[in-house]
């Protein structure tokens, strides 16, 4: 079945997603993957060919007000997911991995939404609309720096509370 510019359907190689069901197959069979690996495999084919950060990915798929071992629960995400496209981090058909950076789809993707109705990888903050890329990388840049400082200065006090 042909897919159209404006479809909720991807295709790759074999395999197809519904992103309005929630589903993934592979030729017509309905293949089990949960949630989170889910919407992964959405950002990544929303983006082909792109990097999609840790960040990104923590942003979309974690809210802020969630606690969770991150790195864990995306590690997890991304075994679940080679798993269900049967393959390897050694050898990738579709998900390369760039180490302490993200991930990228490297598979021919078919039928990837317009640009105008892809979610953006990073939603801008209020007064962001309107800078630069370089003056938005140097805010998310400063952003991340805060939130390693808070972590840190939390990860201390814990530690002077323990003694």
């Amino acid at each position: 079945m042909p897919t159209s510019a404006g479809s909720a359907r991807i295709r790759f190689e074999a395999f197809e997603i519904d992103l309005r069901s929630g589903e993934l197959r592979k030729h017509g069979l309905k293949i089990k993957l949960h949630q989170q690996p889910f919407q992964v495999l959405t950002m990544l084919l929303e983006h082909p060919g792109e990097v999609v950060t840790r960040e990104e990915l923590q942003r979309r798929l974690w809210p802020s007000e969630t606690f969770v071992d991150f790195d864990v629960g995306l590690n997890s995400a991304i075994k679940k997911l080679r798993e269900a496209l049967h393959e390897s981090a050694e050898h990738p058909r579709f998900i390369e991995t760039l180490p302490r950076r993200g991930y990228r789809f490297i598979g021919t993707v078919d039928g990837v939404p317009p640009a105008e109705t892809r979610s953006p990888l990073r939603a801008p903050a209020p007064g962001e609309a309107n800078l630069t890329p370089l003056e938005q990388k140097k805010l998310g840049a400063s952003a991340t720096t805060k939130w390693r400082w808070m972590l840190w200065s939390f990860a201390a006090a814990a530690a002077l509370l323990a003694l």
